[in-house]
């Protein structure tokens, strides 16, 4: 092998990112009725690790407005270019349909980026969500948002629909940026978060960062400190692994103990509730952070108040 060919091949992924891949009817009926509903999930498009468990749980995290996205950020495998036309008006029915066929309690909505659009697609969101209302009134929603490039008419949109859970991910520390979000500001997705807090306290914020980007310790405390500022009480902190040799590569496997260590500082820090391991995503069984959370907000109003 020449030294071009070494300098190519990838690392090998540590036995604690290796894992069994579950199917199964359940496995079938999600991935069947997504295809029949021509709808698509952030799992299938981002190539999540934890796909098949989630279909598995009869759980998904809907990709609205279309496969393609207007930015390129260097860590994700979701296609990106020009989106060939307007958003489909009949999706969010669609979205709302299916949420009702698989009996979903909980659900999780994200999005492409569209820039091109005048509300970077928050109109859409808004329908969506009151689509899955009208049809699942008892369902818990949850939205993983872009920015809309600091549109703060359209972030009100989203809030006014109001979904219980507002998820805007930072991904990475402010000195990575411009590398692995050249296209994104790390301050308009800290002033996002606060808007929301001061918008809509009872609409819980929530953000994720990826571990393995080369990030030193003091920028993770710090970033995580940022977070806490802008209202921020969910996090979701996981490892960042290479979809294609074309994407930044892993700068180093985060051991699970320290993605522990990490949410015991986090918790510490303040947040409510936290999610950090190698496999943790965004929305990964985010419908556990978010009933460990109320679950404790409401045991805190039972407890007898001191004099």
């Amino acid at each position: 092998m020449n030294q071009n060919q070494t300098h190519k091949r990838r690392v090998a992924k540590p036995p604690w990112l290796k894992r069994r891949l579950p199917t199964g009817p359940t496995y079938e009926k999600v991935r069947a009725l997504l295809n029949k509903s021509r709808l698509h999930t952030v799992c299938q498009e981002a190539r999540c690790p934890n796909l098949w468990e989630c279909f598995s749980r009869q759980t998904a995290t809907f990709l609205i407005m279309g496969p393609c996205c207007t930015r390129n950020c260097r860590f994700c495998n979701v296609a990106h270019g020009q989106p060939s036309g307007p958003p489909d008006s009949g999706e969010p029915v669609r979205v709302a349909q299916a949420v009702k066929n698989l009996g979903l309690r909980y659900v999780v909505i994200t999005s492409v980026t569209r820039d091109d659009l005048p509300d970077g697609g928050a109109g859409i969101f808004a329908k969506t969500i009151k689509e899955i209302r009208a049809k699942m009134p008892s369902t818990l929603m949850e939205v993983l948002i872009p920015d809309f490039q600091g549109n703060e008419d359209a972030l009100q949109t989203v809030i006014e629909a109001h979904p219980h859970v507002l998820n805007h991910n930072l991904e990475t520390v402010p000195r990575l940026y411009p590398r692995v979000r050249p296209e994104a500001d790390y301050e308009r997705s800290l002033l996002l978060l606060k808007r929301v807090t001061n918008y809509q306290p009872s609409i819980l914020t929530k953000s994720g960062l990826m571990l393995g980007l080369g990030e030193f310790p003091d920028e993770v405390e710090k970033t995580l400190q940022d977070l806490l500022d802008s209202g921020c009480s969910l996090l979701t902190l996981g490892q960042y692994l290479q979809p294609t040799r074309e994407h930044l590569k892993v700068e180093r496997f985060v051991p699970p103990e320290e993605f522990d260590d990490w949410k015991k500082a986090a918790l510490k820090m303040g947040f409510s509730e936290v999610a950090s391991g190698p496999l943790v995503r965004s929305s990964y069984r985010a419908r556990d952070l978010y009933q460990n959370l109320t679950r404790t907000r409401l045991n805190q109003k039972c407890l007898p108040q001191k004099h």
